[in-house]
Formats: structure tokens, sequence, C-alpha cells
């Protein structure tokens, strides 16, 4: 997956190719339609490049289109482009985050297994510079500052008037490796149960009791589209960032978190292990 692809581009794509195949024509008879080359429309198709809203509307009307789904892939046409917040530090970020904030920022649902940390979308701004001052290659402050707000602006996704439903599933190690400071960790711990109240959030602890679990794969997040086929797995990798969104993965990543919903402490018993662990710091 190209990571300067929004995934409006991808649902772009679908969307045509969807009503092309229902309209049962080629790529060839479609562009006769409206003037354009096969290769002009495979590419609308395949989210390669810029496309241009007055042809993606002649393809719809073609391709006998409803008014609602006209415009809706009209829409997602001329925002095809658009960037988020941290447009203006893209350059100075790695091509992974891009990608990542891309996805989180249209995202509207996250389902986060942590197996080593608390969730970005979690921390307090104590916690997070505490894990980059862990960093093996040590950071300059400047740099730590730097990273940890982008962070920390990444959590205004949940402060959203329509904010994406985040479903986060700790292991107890988690609440019980102590990062920074047991203050630090104390913080960190009350900001897990103020989230467990919060509407858009669901978190649940999966207790060191429940002994072998689902989650042999590790930490990862299913960053969930409003078309579930354009879902992404994300895996933080020591050695870089994974992401993959082939069938057969996201069943894979998909089919995990169901288990591990499963096997994990209801909400109730969730905040209830997490103020017994935040007494004994």
């Amino acid at each position: 997956m190209s990571s300067r692809t929004t995934t409006r581009r991808r649902q772009l794509g679908a969307a045509m190719r969807n009503l092309r195949a229902r309209a049962g024509m080629t790529l060839e008879e479609a562009g006769q339609l409206v003037g354009v080359s096969k290769a002009t429309v495979s590419r609308y198709e395949t989210q390669a490049g810029p496309v241009k809203w007055p042809i993606v509307d002649a393809l719809c009307r073609e391709y006998g289109a409803s008014e609602a789904e006209r415009t809706t892939v009209v829409g997602l046409a001329k925002d095809a482009k658009q960037q988020g917040w941290w447009n203006s530090i893209a350059d100075s970020i790695p091509e992974n985050m891009n990608l990542l904030l891309t996805l989180e920022d249209e995202a509207v649902r996250e389902d986060h297994f942590s197996c080593v940390y608390v969730p970005g979308l979690l921390q307090t701004r104590a916690y997070s510079t505490a894990l980059q001052q862990a960093n093996e290659l040590r950071l300059e402050p400047d740099e730590i500052n730097r990273l940890v707000g982008i962070r920390m602006k990444r959590q205004e996704i949940l402060a959203r008037p329509k904010p994406p439903h985040l479903w986060a599933i700790l292991d107890e190690s988690v609440l019980r490796r102590v990062v920074g400071s047991p203050e630090v960790m104390k913080d960190q711990l009350g900001r897990l149960l103020e989230a467990n109240e919060t509407t858009p959030i669901t978190l649940q602890v999966l207790p060191f009791s429940k002994g072998a679990h689902a989650a042999a794969l590790g930490s990862f997040v299913i960053l969930g589209a409003a078309d579930p086929s354009l879902d992404v797995v994300y895996v933080d990798l020591h050695t870089g960032s994974l992401f993959m969104e082939t069938e057969r993965e996201l069943e894979r990543y998909r089919l995990a978190f169901e288990y591990l919903r499963a096997q994990a402490l209801d909400m109730e018993a969730s905040s209830s292990l997490i103020h017994r662990i935040r007494k004994e710091l």
C-alpha cells in the first residue's frame, strides 16, 4: 500500500470498480462513453494518481448510479487529495507514521490489543515522554517533545463530534510495567479508568489468570474504515511498521480480536483490576 494513498482515494477506487462491475461494462466501454482511455478508467479504480471529479461524475451517470451514490462518490473524488492536520510536518516524519496518521484520521473504529505499552491514544504526556526517553537511540529533548506532541495531537480524534470507537484490550503486563516512575504510572492508570467511562471507548483487561490466549500475534491495531473491505491491520515492529490489508490477513486478526474480547474481563471487572493495581503502586 502506498503511504501517500489516502483512505478516501482507496474508497473511491473501490466504489468506481464496483459501480462499473454492477453495470456490466468493460474498462474500454466505460472509457468510450465519457471520452477517456481504458487506462484512465483503470487508474481511477486502482488508487493510482490524481482524479478529476467531472469524469467521476460522468462515469457514475453512465453506470446508472443512484443520486445518493453519485453524490457520495463525487464527494470522495473532490476530497481525494485532502490531507490531515499533520500535512505541514509530513516531510519531517517517517512515511509509515504518515500512513498511520492518515488511516487513523479517517477511521470509524480502532480495535487495539496491547501486550507491552498503553496504546498511544490513551497515554498521558508524562507516560509518553518516559517511553521516548527509554528509546535505545538517545533522542534530544526537543525531538522527544516533538514526538510526544504528535501523539497528544493524535488523541484529539477522540474529542470529535463523531469520534471513532476505540476498543482497547490490554494485557495485565501493560498495567504492571512501571513506565517512568510509580507516580507517572498512577496517573496513567487513572487516565485508563477515566477512559473506561467515556462513551467512544471500551477498555478491557486480559488478566494473567487467563493463561495462554489468542494473541500470539503480539500487539496490533485494526483500523476500521466505513467500508470494512478497506480495513487495515497495523503492527508496530521493533524494526519498523507493518500494514496489512488482504482479506486473509484481516480475517486472521479480526478472529484473534474476537477471541481476546471473549477472554478478557468485562469493563467493570477491568476497572476494578486497574484500581487494585493502582493502589499497589
